[in-house]
């Protein structure tokens, strides 16, 4: 898996290609569709997927439906929303660690917690966490400061650290109750284990059915459940022995939100798949959208500098405004997510009949929406697998349909924490790039591969080099 350089646009001659497996030409049998499917389900997208706005037909997960029609994806995800539910074989994909959570409850358990959650998120809550990240950036730079010259490392454990350490200074304000750096391991762990495909899933088998392929994630399962479980408990004491002093973050708002129709507050059950969510699923998208863009800013030397030269400006600004400075480094983070996409799919269960780009969708269909194919997707985006953030500079981002661009979804269920994680990714990357010009080895080009979220196979090691 190599890049190359465009040339076939002069305006674009210096621009990378970066990466990407390379679309099957035809459908694949069913062995071969099963055997990617666990390996990485990006691999198993023909190239019509990336050329038609909606193909239909059955496969070895029953009648399918993908589309990447903007106006088609709208319909599923606000307009007829009612009549697309979470399926199934998403669901068993995530596991029971996540199934009571935001990620995965539907109806009105949805919306109450959606409404307790909301208030740490609005823009003001926000902008407040901007020197709590900063701090938690400058930790990171030193550390990195302390590393020798021309060090080859993987970057991957240290952003994930580093995204771990900003949760605990910030929706878990007196922290995890352990090291961040604890956490890495049994969470990479985690979500190899819970996104990939088996058999078993597949052939639709009742759920206390064995799935081999999840055995090793039975030790991080564990230690990830009890670290939630010690949290909790930590809040709950210090509830108990001081209400008025407990902190209002994520961990306080879930214990103490209220159904204002009925009067209940979230059950247990709840209340760990929502941090199982944040610590796992919210870490873990933000981290890999920053291993990303450094991993294309090294392809793109005049890209890195002139993030370098935002970030010294930007940085020296109040905090609570600087991640509205990094606009060239948001454009490189959304590009990066264009690209690689945190999250690679969702998908949906049509419960009646309806039309989707002027295509009959029966009852029972899986319809899919593939951020890996919708952002590259030759209907929709000029030169798709250049690395270009001009695309989303001021300008040029207003162009791009709301609904062709899917990084943290869309519609009711748009990701809470989006504004939060964007930010976050913004400043964390300014300071590595205020400090370091990151190379990657020669020869080496990182695979995609598609758990729950998209990372690279095997880590990102970099070479440190100071700016």
């Amino acid at each position: 898996m190599e890049f190359s350089r465009a040339a076939s646009d002069p305006a674009r001659a210096a621009f990378v290609r970066p990466p990407a497996p390379p679309p099957q030409e035809r459908p694949l049998s069913a062995f071969a569709t099963l055997r990617l499917l666990r390996r990485n389900p990006i691999e198993t997208w023909t190239r019509a997927h990336f050329e038609q706005p909606i193909l239909i037909g059955r496969t070895i997960l029953g009648p399918i439906a993908v589309v990447s029609d903007p106006a088609a994806i709208r319909r599923v995800l606000v307009d007829n929303a009612a009549n697309y539910r979470k399926d199934a074989l998403q669901k068993r994909l995530l596991g029971e660690s996540l199934c009571d959570g935001l990620l995965e409850v539907e109806g009105e358990a949805w919306r109450a917690q959606r409404r307790a959650l909301a208030p740490l998120f609005t823009p003001r809550a926000v902008a407040a966490f901007a020197g709590v990240m900063a701090e938690a950036a400058a930790a990171l730079v030193a550390r990195w400061r302390r590393l020798p010259e021309g060090r080859r490392f993987d970057v991957q454990p240290e952003i994930a650290g580093a995204t771990l350490d900003i949760l605990g200074r910030t929706l878990f304000s007196d922290g995890l109750g352990r090291d961040a750096s604890a956490f890495t391991r049994p969470l990479t762990d985690f979500f190899r284990s819970v996104g990939t495909f088996d058999p078993f899933d597949l052939l639709d088998l009742p759920d206390w059915a064995p799935r081999l392929g999840r055995r090793r994630s039975g030790k991080a399962l564990v230690f990830f459940e009890e670290a939630v479980d010690a949290l909790i408990a930590r809040r709950r004491r210090l509830v108990a022995r001081n209400p008025a002093g407990a902190p209002r973050d994520l961990l306080g708002l879930l214990l103490l939100a209220r159904d204002p129709e009925t009067g209940q507050g979230l059950t247990p059950a709840e209340v760990r798949a929502n941090i199982a969510t944040f610590i796992g699923a919210g870490h873990e998208t933000t981290a890999n959208a920053v291993i990303w863009s450094l991993y294309l800013l090294s392809l793109a030397p005049d890209w890195r500098r002139r993030l370098a030269a935002e970030a010294d400006a930007a940085l020296s600004g109040p905090a609570d405004s600087c991640a509205a400075r990094l606009v060239e480094t948001r454009a490189v983070i959304e590009e990066a997510m264009r690209l690689y996409p945190p999250v690679a799919s969702m998908s949906r269960e049509a419960v009646e009949f309806d039309t989707l780009a002027g295509r009959r969708v029966r009852r029972g269909t899986l319809v899919v929406v593939s951020q890996w194919v919708l952002h590259r997707h030759r209907l929709l985006w000029d030169e798709p697998d250049l690395f270009d953030p001009r695309r989303f500079l001021p300008g040029a981002r207003e162009k791009i349909d709301r609904f062709a661009y899917l990084p943290l979804g869309a519609g009711p269920r748009v990701c809470v924490g989006g504004a939060f994680a964007l930010q976050e990714a913004a400043i964390l990357l300014a300071h590595i790039v205020r400090d370091f010009a990151l190379e990657t080895p020669r020869g080496h080009a990182p695979k995609p591969v598609q758990r729950v979220t998209l990372r690279p196979d095997g880590g990102l090691p970099m070479i440190l080099r100071r700016r």
